[in-house]
């Protein structure tokens, strides 16, 4: 396979696009998605398949049961779409992809959606972060205003104050884990308090593991083997091995993408673009090519059927 570079044929021939994505789904032949049987018959039509199965009997192609499922879109495009997110280190816009590939913007918007629905992971599988001695760092941002905001239950029917630009209030709250030297894990929650930052601790973090937070109040009773802090209040910012510049540097790359690669993002998306750099974050000890690929196949069995940019 010639490397991952715009010179590479699966960029502009559908043929070999189409090659490649078979290839990358299915390294040992077409299987059908439906019943996952192996047996087939190749159509007059290239790509398109018949499942052998006499309870099946279905046609498929490498797009039917993926994020690319009934997408007008060519195989070129998706290609490109599914290249340029995973290896834009901070990013690639819509309506860059639009001007790259010369298609219409809503286009470039499906594809662009469909290639970060690809990439977020995650479900009762996923292994909890940490363990026995393992430092996980915990923290909170705030990135963009809410659409819906709520009142804060601490202003008890208190008159309302402006201080626009200053604090937490009216912003949408981002919670992230990181295991030293290993993954991230992010969520876009409601509103940061206790009762939601414990339950993501307790369903993402191994109990023995050593928890690293700043001062907030937020991460007091953890159920993890220890918890130590840092004081940023007091410019305190290392303590040994304790801080939290892992975590840190993700927001920091998460933040640097939203603000000069996206610039808007609505609210009910952040949570796919906090996966799309979870997922660049998590797979950035491999090759360009290996993490597109790994994007691909993350792409089987999920489908979004929203079509116009909302």
């Amino acid at each position: 396979m010639a490397k991952n570079n715009l010179a590479n044929p699966i960029f502009s021939d559908e043929a070999a696009a189409r090659q490649w994505f078979e290839a990358t789904r299915w390294p040992n032949g077409p299987i059908c998605p439906k019943c996952k049987g192996e047996k087939h018959y190749a159509t007059k039509k290239p790509g398109v398949y018949r499942c052998a199965a006499p309870a099946c009997r279905k046609d498929f192609t490498v797009m039917t049961g993926t994020v690319m499922e009934r997408s007008h879109a060519k195989l070129i495009q998706w290609a490109a779409a599914f290249h340029l997110a995973a290896s834009s280190k901070k990013g690639f816009s819509a309506h860059q992809l639009h001007r790259e590939l010369g298609c219409q913007y809503n286009t470039a918007w499906f594809l662009h959606h469909r290639v970060m629905e690809a990439m977020r992971r995650g479900g009762l599988d996923l292994p909890r972060l940490g363990g026995d001695g393992l430092v996980v760092e915990a923290d909170e941002t705030y990135h963009g205003p809410q659409e819906n905001p709520q009142p804060s239950p601490q202003r008890d029917g208190r008159p309302y104050r402006s201080k626009k630009g200053k604090g937490p209030a009216g912003k949408r709250a981002i919670i992230a884990l990181v295991e030293r030297g290993g993954n991230v894990r992010s969520f876009h929650v409601a509103a940061a308090d206790q009762v939601t930052v414990r339950k993501i601790i307790a369903d993402n973090i191994a109990r023995e593991s050593r928890l690293h937070t700043d001062e907030s109040r937020l991460y007091i009773g953890a159920d993890v083997a220890s918890h130590e802090t840092v004081r940023h209040s007091a410019k305190e910012y290392a303590r040994g091995d304790v801080n939290t510049n892992t975590v840190e540097g993700y927001f920091s790359i998460f933040k640097r993408g939203m603000k000069g690669v996206y610039q808007h993002c609505k609210e009910k998306h952040l949570h796919r673009y906090l996966a799309e750099f979870d997922f660049r974050y998590n797979s950035r000890k491999i090759s360009d090519m290996e993490r597109t690929v790994a994007a691909v196949r993350g792409g089987e069995g999920k489908r979004l059927t929203y079509h116009q940019p909302r």
